[in-house]
This record gives C-alpha cells, sequence and structure tokens, in this order.
C-alpha cells in the first residue's frame, strides 16, 4: 500500500509539473494528462497544481503507513 501511494504521488508530481511548464512556457505540445482533458479548459493552472498538492498529501500519507 506504501509503494502505490508514492507511485501515484510521483505520478502526480510530475504531470502538475509538467502541466506549469507547460502554462509557463507556451510550448504547444506537451506530455501532460492536464493539457489533454477538454472540461479543464482555461482551469489548467489550478488543476496541475491541485495535483502539486495532492502528491504532497499522497507522500505524506505513505509516509504515516508502516512499513
Amino acid at each position: 500500500m506504501r509503494q502505490s501511494l508514492e507511485v501515484l504521488g510521483f505520478v502526480a508530481l510530475v504531470q502538475g509539473a509538467l502541466g506549469l511548464v507547460r502554462e509557463a512556457t507556451g510550448h504547444p505540445h506537451g506530455w501532460g494528462l492536464v493539457q489533454r482533458l477538454g472540461f479543464l479548459d482555461g482551469h489548467e493552472i489550478y488543476a496541475s497544481v491541485s495535483l502539486l498538492v495532492l502528491a504532497l498529501a499522497l507522500f505524506a500519507a505513505a509516509r504515516s503507513r508502516r512499513p
């Protein structure tokens, strides 16, 4: 369980960072999931920051789990 929380946290961290980098650079193509979801149009920065916060929460939850 701990390892799966860490993996999910890492994925959320990468996706959030990719979303913020894409918004900052204006690069038309991106690997991020946030840009591919149509219902998030206009809210990409908020979604990317939310993914970063989710990643921190998942890392904290993984750390609180007993080995």
